[in-house]
């Protein structure tokens, strides 16, 4: 066994990679944000020079170990084959969301909103905001298409616009969590070696419940209000076919590669039969929808060298120990997965990103404590949704925030936090998941 293979002793100063990160993320977007009040201050941090700073950091530690040999261990890192699926996927998945676009999308909330009595108008773009994240597998491209119909539902209604931004934020959040084609499933599978079929069931106990007491919260706030006459656009419901297969592909258990190849092909099919684009525009879109992705593929990369870095010099070993000793049982061992992920949200405002980063570690503890591999990645994908869904500065607020306040409308943050239902909902579901489901002991 060479000198790269060997098991490493437990060293906490292997993590401070991992805290040159959150630091100088953190740090600098609380500046940009609330210091200078730069618009959007957290994404204007480029994120894959921090992650190179960190990595960089990495690869100063363990001076025991030549930099070939370093090499050697970063490139098992990023050659893992989860690893690559997961960037593999992640390339298709944004063809996918750059064939169906915007119409596909408006067409799902127009449907509902016309077949719905006007009075429930707040549930219907809850319940929209639920089909097309869960579909197009982003809660950011979800917001961005439903937040100006819900900035009109709520400017010819009652309802109040700080109600209908957080039941679209809620909705969003409800498909990032559990979409076979987002990328936090994607990474919360692959990092954890399981199946979407797999996580999916394991994490739709926890989401049904939060999303149908959330169902409710919205209709009982809403009854109050005066609602009037609500416009509806002319809309083709041929487009909902690319999602409704994809859908059903992921639920039938297909591979996931075939199921977004089936929804590429017949949102071309759809798309260009229709009208919908041109075909020039439309391999713009592509174009555009792959080159989205590139950004958390580097992440990727660049997470998986440093992590297996930080692994190699004991970091691992020494956040496992101090893990055993603060959580106990199968409920510890879950709380811990969960608020790991929890904290690395928190740090850096992006879910995908938290879940690559806690990935590798949560699959640690998964291994210490007897949790299966779909309950670690339904773990990591929850907690990781509901502190993004939550946090004002993250992505999805922020978009929420600024669209509504381009067309018009007058909100802030802190006015639709009040109405984060189902954020919240959630949190109580995989507390009382956690509590009640760990004591039956492992079933794969």
């Amino acid at each position: 066994m060479d000198q790269s293979e060997k098991k490493p002793a437990s060293n906490p100063a292997a993590l401070l990679p991992i805290g040159i990160f959150l630091v100088l993320y953190l740090g600098m977007g609380l500046v940009f944000e609330y210091g200078l009040h730069i618009d959007q201050g957290f994404y204007k941090i480029p994120i894959v020079v921090v992650f190179m700073v960190a990595l960089l950091v990495a690869c100063v530690q363990n001076r025991g170990l030549k930099f070939n040999d370093k090499l050697t261990v970063m490139a098992r890192g990023v050659g893992d084959p989860n690893i690559m699926t997961m960037i593999l996927i992640f390339l298709v998945a944004g063809v996918f969301v750059g064939v169906t676009g915007r119409n596909s999308a408006e067409a799902v909330a127009y449907f509902l909103l016309s077949i719905a009595p006007a009075w429930a108008s707040v549930a219907v773009l809850f319940v929209a905001a639920c089909f097309v994240s869960t579909a197009m597998g982003t809660s950011v491209g979800t917001i961005t298409l439903i937040t100006p119909i819900a900035v009109a539902v709520s400017g010819v209604s009652g309802f109040s616009l700080p109600l209908c931004i957080g039941s679209v934020m809620g909705g969003a959040m409800f498909g990032d969590n559990l979409s076979f084609i987002s990328d936090t499933t994607i990474a919360a599978c692959s990092t954890q070696g399981c199946d979407m079929r797999d996580k999916f069931r394991a994490n739709f106990k926890i989401a049904l419940p939060a999303a149908v007491v959330t169902l409710a919260v919205i209709l009982l706030v809403s009854t109050n209000a005066g609602v009037g006459h609500i416009a509806i656009p002319e809309y083709n419901l041929l487009l909902l076919i690319p999602y409704v297969l994809v859908l059903a592909g992921g639920l039938a258990g297909m591979n996931v590669f075939l199921v977004l190849l089936v929804g590429i092909f017949s949102g071309i099919a759809i798309t260009l039969g229709t009208a919908t684009v041109d075909f020039m525009s439309l391999l713009v879109n592509m174009k555009e929808g792959a080159e989205g992705m590139f950004e958390t593929i580097m992440v990727t990369i660049l997470v998986s060298a440093m992590c297996a870095l930080i692994r190699q010099h004991g970091g691992f070993e020494a956040l496992l120990a101090f893990i055993r000793r603060v959580f106990r049982g199968r409920v510890g061992g879950r709380l811990g997965v969960g608020l790991l992920v929890g904290a690395m949200d928190i740090s850096t405002a992006n879910n995908t990103v938290a879940i690559v980063m806690a990935g590798p570690i949560a699959k640690e503890i998964s291994e210490e404590y007897g949790i299966t591999p779909k309950e670690s990645a339904s773990l990591l994908d929850t907690f990781s949704c509901i502190f993004q869904g939550i946090i004002p500065y993250g992505a999805q607020m922020l978009i929420a925030v600024s669209t509504a306040l381009d067309l018009g409308g007058t909100v802030t943050a802190f006015q639709v936090i009040p109405y984060l239902f189902y954020p919240y909902l959630l949190a109580v579901s995989s507390l009382v998941y956690i509590l009640l489901g760990a004591g039956k002991g492992n079933r794969r």
